[in-house]
């Protein structure tokens, strides 16, 4: 799944999209980071499981007492997790929908493998009426007797007779529910035409236990069966499914029987969708799915999806084994894309492109977001995690494979240039003490939801190139196409995966020579426990001295005791380009270089999952070299020195003038990584000023990094001219400029903003620049006015976005409180955009306050809508949050999260995210605002340092 929030997200004063996700938060969602993806480009700006390899979580997956069911009985077994008594191997299900009643009726009848002797069949369901039950036996047909437990989302079917180990048996049971009105399960959604005829559509989103929601059936991804649909439906109304039909009548659509798989990947939508379809050179059938005035923005998603189909058939060496694959652009859709195996689904700004009105950015998200959904139908659908608790080795390697296809079949969008960010982002969260390893026990649906982090996409991604890089691309192919071939249709745990890549290469002497190499040893480090490690390293002659401790954003060093890492260490110096590399083991090591350097830099291109302090005079010799010569090293090494340095101010590692001092060679930075980097540490310095209301300091901080990047604004043209990186710099940077007034972006955007009004929106202005242009001409109450009248009309799924996220930067508190109503209401803004718009308006300086009273007088509204531990929760939770830096903000927040129950969210690691982050704030804020007192003035700091450096 991808997760992602549509359009932009003010973070600081910027927009962030992230396809959470699913990005896949996600969207996650972390909201400190730099991050790029769909629709438009964006920087990230700011801004609880124990510590060991064993941990565990306390039995919640068992009844506190003994279970009784909802009829008054005893129900018969007392655990969340279902037995293995019996297994299904086949459901045939039938399914009919009404969408004026807007409600579900239907048939599953499930073949079942016995193991034990058993009476009692347990499964799940979710609110859903169950009518009858009956047992198919070789002795005929019986009926079986139906206890219902709620708090499991569990049915107990009972036998008189006994179902006999290795034989086989049918159930069948006929149920009837609503159709869902949240975003999971079998859900309503519609969508209105030009004409204002509103239309609705019935769509699924079972991962991860909403299939529990549509049909009776073993919800846990280890119970892998095939599954045979029906549907039916009205005359005017389509069906597809996982499967191509393989008859259909006026009334009712059969589909073929699927490949074996588990329930979280059946889908099925009853729509009037239009299609457009192409064939891969496999022969497989691709078909684009979308609403009819819709239709036309399709052609880039079909073609993207026959290259990268065809790119993954081959790359994997595993033909795709289905005939069909459909994409569907759905109108309300709360992540970015599901992989449903045949039919995956996304968002509509997830899918539609129109070459006219899309920018770059849209092109690359649209195209991640893609690939990202192709690669689950190997990595998730062919091999699937047993559990939830190894979700990374799904999502992860999807959030992989999304670079690693994309540099091959779409050079040109320059992907590379966008993954450090991914790093980043997981290393924000990561680095408080509520993070959890990348593999971490979960039981309950909340749980098992806030597992889709990014943790287990980012930093899954991360430590997969990490090992990429370790093992050599080749032999990193080589493994993962063992692993896939060896446990194809199967289910696998992390060992099967280090398993697969162990003795594939024979690297062990260039990393550590004389030991042999055990992959699982390494990489258990960096999976079974959580946080990263902070390598220390002091130079003295050629004596190079390493360190490491967990890096920890705490003011309780207890909290970083007891972590060791085996790190992939790799380092380059001034002497020579050559990439040295050492595994780093211990707790401390040496090493010895040939000769005496100027300087040395640890994590080439940040391929380690790892930060570096540069102990000593480390840290001035690296800024010397930035400061006279800084493409002496890549964008990637800068970006990451950037984010390093920045990081270690807030761990007391790093003083913040020295970070300041290398901030200055950002002056003379043009490449999109370090240049966003650059805006993303340094922008949350003033979010957090404004904050506590310090509007002198706050406003030289701002013209320090106005001053910082005015030569690179100033040679920004007004056009979409360039390559991708350079276009999404290019929209970055006049937003920024527009946002903080910068008189030469400000006029030009007020001139073409009045311009494009008084053509009454038919004024074509260059896709790059209207995210600027729109949040200039919302300034007004007249420009607003006039930006929701085309918002309300367009049918450009990219514009639309750019406008409502114009819209959300008002000065004006009315409109801010309405569009935040308007979301929640669905009608004129839909649902699946509130917690974009609520973001949003709390990264606005005129909103945040505005934003946190909303998430508390709507909390239980939104947290059925949207689902508890979902990452949108945590997106809400975090994104309104994560700026404030008082102890009186601190103990409202703490106040209002500590009134909740278990049921309502109290338990959820987000509201641990939150507390840890004002907390850091807060510490932040105490220690360094002395500091920037002492400077009068920043922009002064910034003219006497470049004088200094001429």
């Amino acid at each position: 799944m991808q997760y992602s929030f549509d359009g932009f997200t003010f973070t600081s004063d910027l927009f962030a999209l992230k396809l959470r996700a699913e990005d896949d938060k996600v969207r996650r969602f972390s909201s400190s980071t730099v991050t790029m993806l769909a629709p438009l480009l964006f920087l990230l700006v700011f801004a609880l499981v124990p510590h060991s390899f064993g941990a565990q979580l306390p039995n919640q997956n068992q009844a506190k007492e003994p279970p009784v069911a909802a009829n008054g009985q005893p129900f018969p077994w007392d655990r969340m997790r279902l037995p293995k008594t019996v297994t299904p191997l086949h459901y045939d299900l039938s399914i009919h929908p009404n969408l004026t009643t807007l409600d579900f009726s239907g048939v599953v009848r499930i073949e079942l493998d016995v193991h034990e002797d058993t009476s009692t069949v347990i499964l799940h369901s979710k609110q859903l009426q169950i009518s009858g039950a009956l047992l198919m036996a070789p002795e005929g047909v019986k009926p079986l007797q139906v206890l219902e437990y709620p708090r499991f989302h569990q049915l107990a079917l009972l036998s008189d007779s006994v179902l006999t180990k290795g034989r086989k048996y049918e159930v069948q049971l006929e149920f009837a529910a609503n159709l869902s009105d949240s975003f999971h399960g079998f859900y309503k959604s519609s969508y209105r035409t030009s004409s204002g005829e509103v239309r609705v559509l019935a769509s699924t989103q079972f991962e991860a236990t909403f299939a529990r929601g549509a049909f009776p059936c073993f919800d846990e991804p280890a119970f892998k069966a095939n599954f045979t649909i029906r549907i039916v439906r009205e005359p005017r109304h389509i069906t597809i499914s996982n499967m191509p039909k393989v008859s259909g009548g006026l009334l009712e659509d059969h589909f073929d029987t699927t490949v074996k798989m588990s329930t979280y990947l059946v889908a099925y939508i009853v729509s009037d969708f239009l299609s457009v379809s192409k064939t891969t050179k496999h022969g497989v059938e691709i078909s684009v799915y979308a609403v009819p005035e819709k239709i036309d923005q399709t052609a880039f998603a079909l073609d993207a999806a026959v290259k990268l189909l065809d790119f993954y058939d081959d790359y994997f060496d595993i033909p795709y084994p289905l005939p069909k694959q459909d994409l569907a652009a759905i109108p309300d859709f709360q992540s970015g894309a599901m992989e449903n195996w045949g039919l995956t689904t996304y968002r509509e700004t997830g899918l539609l492109f129109d070459p006219d009105r899309s920018s770059a950015s849209d092109k690359l998200g649209i195209t991640k977001v893609i690939a990202h959904e192709l690669a689950h139908q190997w990595f998730g659908n062919l091999v699937t995690m047993e559990w939830w608790n190894d979700l990374w080795l799904n999502e992860g390697f999807a959030k992989f494979m999304e670079y690693i296809s994309l540099d091959i079949t779409y050079p040109e969008l320059q992907v590379d240039d966008f993954f450090l960010g991914k790093c980043f982002e997981a290393m924000e969260v990561d680095s408080l003490s509520s993070s959890h390893p990348v593999s971490t026990p979960v039981e309950n649906p909340t749980q098992i939801q806030e597992m889709f982090d990014d943790v287990s996409y980012d930093k899954g991604a991360c430590i997969l190139n990490m090992l990429r890089d370790f093992l050599t691309p080749e032999a990193f192919e080589i493994g993962i196409i063992r692993y896939l071939k060896r446990y194809s249709y199967q289910n696998t745990v992390n060992s099967h995966l280090w398993e697969s890549l162990t003795n594939v290469s024979d690297v062990c002497v260039e990393w550590h020579s004389g030991d042999e190499l055990d992959v699982r040893a390494i990489m258990d480090t960096w999976t079974l426990q959580e946080g990263f490690p902070l390598l220390t390293v002091e130079v003295r002659g050629r004596e190079v001295r390493l360190s490491q401790e967990r890096f920890l954003k705490t003011n309780d060093p207890s909290l970083t005791e007891g972590f060791l890492w085996q790190i992939p260490l790799t380092y380059m110096t001034s002497a020579s380009s050559t990439i040295h590399r050492f595994l780093l083991k211990t707790k401390t090591g040496v090493l010895y270089l040939p000769e005496e350097v100027d300087w040395v830099k640890f994590n080439v291109d940040m391929s380690g999952y790892y930060m570096v302090h540069y102990a000593g005079d480390g840290w001035n010799s690296i800024i010397k070299v930035l400061q006279h010569n800084h493409t002496a090293l890549t964008s990637n090494d800068r970006a990451s020195l950037i984010q390093n340095v920045f990081q270690l101010v807030s761990v007391g590692k790093v003083r913040l003038d020295t970070a300041l001092e290398l901030s200055l060679y950002l002056s003379r930075e043009t490449e999109i990584m370090a240049v966003t980097q650059g805006f993303g540490e340094l922008v949350p310095l003033y979010k957090l000023m404004e904050k506590r209301d310090m509007a002198a300091l706050e406003n030289q901080m701002k013209g320090y990094i106005v001053d910082l990047f005015r030569g690179l604004i100033d040679r920004q043209e007004w056009t979409d001219s360039g390559s991708v990186s350079e276009r999404v710099l290019r929209s970055y940077l006049l937003l920024f400029a527009c946002v903080r007034k910068y008189p030469p972006c400000l006029n030009k955007a007020t001139q073409l903003f009045n311009q494009w009004k008084d053509s009454d929106g038919n004024m074509s202005l260059p896709v790059d620049i209207t995210m600027a242009v729109f949040i200039t001409g919302a300034q007004t109450a007249e420009g607003w006015d006039f930006l929701f009248e085309k918002y309300r009309h367009s049918m450009q799924t990219s514009v639309r976005s750019r406008m409502k996220t114009a819209m959300a930067w008002s000065p004006r508190k009315d409109k801010l409180q309405w569009m935040m109503e308007q979301s929640l209401h669905g009608e004129v803004m839909k649902t699946q955009d509130l917690p974009d718009v609520v973001v949003s308006i709390s990264k606005n300086p005129h909103g945040y306050k505005l934003a946190w009273d909303f998430l508390r007088a709507h909390w239980h509204t939104m947290i059925k809508k949207f689902d508890l531990g979902s990452s949108t929760i945590s997106y809400l939770v975090t994104g309104v949050t994560n700026q404030y830096s008082t102890t009186e903000m601190l103990d409202e927040i703490r106040s209002f999260f500590g009134s909740l129950t278990e049921e309502t969210g109290s338990e959820m690691r987000c509201i641990q995210q939150t507390y840890e982050t004002i907390e850091d704030n807060i510490r932040w804020m105490d220690k360094n605002l002395p500091l920037l007192q002492q400077h009068e003035n920043c922009t002064g700091l910034y003219n006497q340092s470049m004088l200094h450096q001429k």
